[in-house]
Order: C-alpha cells, then structure tokens, then sequence
C-alpha cells in the first residue's frame, strides 16, 4: 500500500469546510494536476459562530467521503484558526489561486448549511 510520502511535491489546501463541497473538491483536483498530493488543513473553528457548527471529525468523515476515490493521494490535519499566512523572502513555493467555473464558484457552504437545518 502506497502511504502519503512527506518527500512528495505537496499542495496545502487551507479551509473550515463548514461543509466540505463540490467546490473544494475542484480545487483539490486541480492541486493534484501540479502536485503529487495535497496536505488539507482543516481549521478547529467549531461554534467560534454559527457559520462554523461540524467538528474536525465529521469535517474529516466528510473530506475522506468525497476524495475516496484518491486514496493516497492527501493527507488530513487539523489546525488553529488562521488569521494571517506569512513568509519571508523568496522560499520555493508559490502561493496559486485556483480559478473555477461561475458555477462552482458560487456554490455557497453558508446556503449549504442552511439547506442542511
């Protein structure tokens, strides 16, 4: 069995996934078309507010549901809640928006939760 390799080329995805969605899961398809494999992080943000009602566990059932088919492929860690991504000079990586469909791009997890209540 292939495990996830730490010396891989790796994208980090960053998100509350409040809920993991369509959305996030084009984004890491596309991660994966430049990389090896993507290192999700997943903020603990549960009840910070009510945008934020899953804990890690459910967020990571829910991630692991979705990317089944990519077994290997991704790892999934939890994180504080970022405030401020930062780096200093030049440090071989790049920071890559990912440009979607209007249509993905406007899936909503807020619309989501409240399709879920």
């Amino acid at each position: 069995m292939i495990k996830f390799n730490w010396r891989k080329k790796t994208a980090i995805f960053i998100g509350r996934f409040q809920p993991f969605h369509e959305g996030h899961k084009k984004i890491f398809q596309n991660a994966l078309k430049k990389n090896k494999q993507v290192c999700i992080l997943v903020m603990d943000s549960y009840k910070i507010n009510q945008k934020n009602p899953f804990k890690f566990n459910y967020v990571r059932k829910k991630i692991k549901k979705a990317l089944k088919n990519y077994k290997n492929k991704y790892i999934i860690k939890k994180i504080p809640v970022v405030s401020e991504v930062v780096y200093g000079r030049k440090v071989g990586y790049k920071i890559r928006k990912i440009k979607l469909s209007k249509k993905i791009e406007n899936i909503s997890a807020t619309q989501i939760r409240k399709k879920i209540k």
